[in-house]
């Protein structure tokens, strides 16, 4: 698997990384979906052992993944993996427990350090802010920050991350929050990476970057024929797409495009949409979910960059 530097963490990951919001299975955040259906703790441990035999050495989650169960899972894994050889990362600040408000600095506290006991280690290499929502006038911002600066202080991560599904809104704290790596959604459907400022800022102040949901949550595989619903707690029952029978067509017409132009590949549709978004961005890196060895023996096909004449041909076929 090759290996990027992620910004000036200055550490070496792999371009290809793996991302376990599926570990924590199906989930509801009041009424919401907030999870995965149709995950089980073998296939998390067998997907994992898989990626460390093969270099991805970048592992993401967060203390909301299953209220802590992705976490416990990758925990229980360092028996047979090695912790040093793992780039680990999670996240705070999705839950607020039982305070009206988000970020609440206590509640920050007892699950940062919930998370330390369930992955079983004394410190993450790299802590999330999980998203960019500190008040209506970012009022709560001030407090969280001091908060994740005192875990830095105190051993309880190297590096600190900002992420929303948002560029626009990492936007807006970036410069004070002063992140080493920031995580946001980005796949070839849906891309504001360069039109919002962001693949700018990123260069200029060396930032390592993380793209979440490149595979649209599995929707850019091509693999669904018609509307689709999902079990109870599966967050895909939220995406309008996986519903609307007109974008599905044109998702599998693309899919059909990519299998011809990129033939030669083994996996030739997430070959077109995956390694485009790291064909613009040296110090990018793709978090993948994989939720079975199958899926890891896909990946670990991925990760070289495209050239540039297939880089534009790929994303004017998802332009709408």
């Amino acid at each position: 698997m090759r290996k990027i530097t992620l910004g000036r963490t200055d550490t070496e990951i792999s371009v290809i990384s793996l991302g376990t919001w599926s570990f924590g299975g199906a989930n509801t955040s009041g009424k919401q979906a907030v999870g995965w259906a149709g995950q089980s703790d073998n296939d998390s441990k067998e997907v994992l052992i898989k990626c460390w035999e093969n270099g991805i050495n970048h592992w993401d989650t967060a203390d909301v993944y299953g209220n802590g169960r992705s976490e416990q899972v990758i925990g229980s894994i360092w028996g047979t993996v090695s912790r040093g050889d793992i780039f680990l990362a999670t996240k705070v600040g999705w839950d607020r427990g039982g305070y009206d408000y988000l970020y609440h600095p206590g509640h920050m506290r007892h699950n940062m350090e919930r998370s330390l006991k369930f992955l079983k280690t004394d410190c993450v290499d790299l802590l999330y802010f999980h998203h960019s929502n500190f008040g209506k006038n970012g009022e709560y911002f001030d407090d969280a920050i001091e908060v994740v600066r005192r875990f830095q202080e105190e051993g309880k991560t190297q590096f600190i991350g900002l992420s929303d599904w948002d560029p626009v809104k990492i936007m807006r704290f970036i410069k004070r929050a002063d992140p080493d790596v920031v995580q946001f959604y980005r796949n070839v459907w849906d891309d504001t990476y360069e039109s919002s400022g962001f693949k700018k800022y990123i260069e200029e102040n060396n930032l390592g970057a993380c793209f979440f949901s490149p595979l649209m949550h599995g929707f850019l595989t091509g693999k669904y024929s018609s509307p689709t619903t999902f079990e109870p707690g599966d967050f895909r029952e939220n995406i309008d797409a996986f519903k609307d029978q007109a974008i599905i067509d044109k998702i599998k017409q693309n899919t059909d495009l990519l299998k011809k132009r990129f033939t030669n590949h083994s996996n030739p549709v997430i070959h077109g949409v995956i390694d485009t978004l790291i064909s613009d961005s040296e110090n990018s890196c793709v978090l993948l979910g994989m939720r079975n060895v199958q899926q890891v023996n896909a990946a670990i096909s991925l990760g070289d960059p495209l050239q540039k004449e297939d880089v534009d041909w790929v994303k004017q076929l998802y332009t709408h």
